[in-house]
């Protein structure tokens, strides 16, 4: 048992959390679990707590994916990969969805993977961690700006508000920036930071007439980056301004870099089929010149696509919709599985993916020990969340970085 003055020197000690989101509120309450007896406090910059998650999945919360194979998992991660796979023994996906159950927040599993509240409601969430927080004593401040730290031996020095703190253990859970400036105070104390970039956005097409098609789905399309190894598959969406969709949104996530690189200027190669094969597609369409050779090409769609999509997909190989099926010649047959197994289009620019944003980028991840989530070079610093240069594919694969890391900084927070 441990004698009364171990008991008292860790009642004096202090954790502060730099940023009230997602990683910052998980991080907290695992620390006051783990160790109740220190104090916890969550210092957020702006006014209000966990605003991405009120509004992430359309103001539902997508809290994870339905991925109990942690290598599978850990797979989800354009960066993050290896290091994730290790901090998922600790905490994984399984483990999120019985840290939220048992407390009372039931959650669904839909048939794509992506896990939601049951109550189809991102408050719910909110609710649950501020309560958590209530019950544990962990104290909650708003408007508080760090603008400094100091690390030594003994102690972390937070500048904060024009006042300066004294803490045993920071856990830095501050977020993705979109400008490498914003994370100058860490960069300032030694550490290793990964220019941030935008991932998770969807393609600009400014002008291109598929653009009349907004609303359009197709179910199942791939989607690659021309003259790259890049591709993505998945739903694809048709906006007014280009494509979205989960297609679109994996390549954006696995080329951030060298679309960044691009300046967002690049070409992609449509297969509005999926993965059809040359061959097979052309054994489709001869068949459907002997079976239906009486029929106009508009009235006669042999695709999983909509009508609207297959008119549209005519018109750009150059090929009557009023012609019918048995006087389609070789050269048309030609065009026609070019445009729909290889369509290309320019893509000029990016757009934030709803009013969400992720960012690549970050404090390196060869700075952190993944066991522990504390700085090699400063122990008495953790980090978590999307600071760090860990992002994942769109199905709740960020929040459950999130999750992880927030977790294991405040398990091991005053590990010596």
């Amino acid at each position: 048992m441990e004698n009364q003055q171990d008991l008292l020197m860790k009642s004096k000690q202090k954790i502060a959390i730099i940023g009230g989101g997602a990683a910052g509120f998980f991080a907290a309450i695992a620390a006051k679990q783990h160790w109740p007896e220190a104090s916890v406090c969550i210092l957020e910059k702006s006014n209000k707590f966990l605003a991405k998650v009120k509004i992430s999945g359309g103001g539902r919360c997508n809290v994870t994916h339905d991925s109990p194979d942690i290598n599978e998992l850990s797979k989800a991660y354009p960066r993050g990969t290896t290091q994730l796979r290790k901090a998922f023994h600790q905490f994984a996906a399984t483990d999120t969805i019985q840290w939220f159950e048992s407390r009372g927040v039931p959650l669904k599993i839909y048939p794509d993977g992506c896990i939601f509240p049951l109550a189809n409601d991102s408050q719910v969430i909110i609710d649950c961690f501020l309560k958590s927080c209530q019950q544990l004593g962990v104290t909650l401040l708003t408007q508080q700006h760090v603008a400094k730290i100091e690390v030594n031996e003994a102690s972390v020095l937070l500048h904060n508000n024009d006042d300066i703190q004294s803490y045993d253990q920071v856990i830095i859970c501050a977020g993705g920036h979109p400008k490498r400036s914003s994370l100058n105070w860490l960069e300032t104390i030694g550490l290793d930071i990964v220019e941030p970039l935008p991932s998770l956005f969807t393609f600009n097409m400014p002008k291109n007439p598929i653009c009349e098609l907004m609303g359009t789905v197709v179910p199942n399309a791939t989607v690659k980056i021309e003259g790259t190894k890049l591709s993505g598959q998945g739903p694809l969406l048709v906006t007014h301004w280009g494509m979205s969709g989960p297609a679109v949104l994996l390549l954006s996530a696995w080329g951030a870099r060298l679309l960044a690189d691009k300046n967002y200027q690049f070409a992609i190669l449509v297969n509005w089929l999926d993965q059809k094969k040359e061959d097979d597609l052309r054994t489709d369409l001869l068949h459907t010149i002997t079976a239906h050779g009486a029929k106009k090409l508009s009235n006669w769609n042999p695709t999983p696509l909509t009508n609207r999509l297959w008119n549209h997909l005519l018109e750009r190989a150059a090929i009557s919709a009023d012609q019918r099926w048995a006087e389609v010649g070789k050269k048309a047959i030609n065009k026609l599985v070019n445009t729909l197994l290889n369509d290309r289009f320019e893509v000029q620019g990016k757009t934030t993916f709803k009013e969400e944003f992720v960012t690549a980028g970050g404090v390196a991840l060869s700075e952190i020990d993944f066991l522990t989530m504390k700085s090699k070079k400063f122990p008495r610093l953790s980090f978590a969340g999307e600071v760090l240069d860990i992002d994942g594919i769109t199905g709740g694969f960020n929040f459950q970085a999130a999750w992880t890391t927030g977790f294991i900084a405040g398990k091991h927070a005053l590990d010596k």
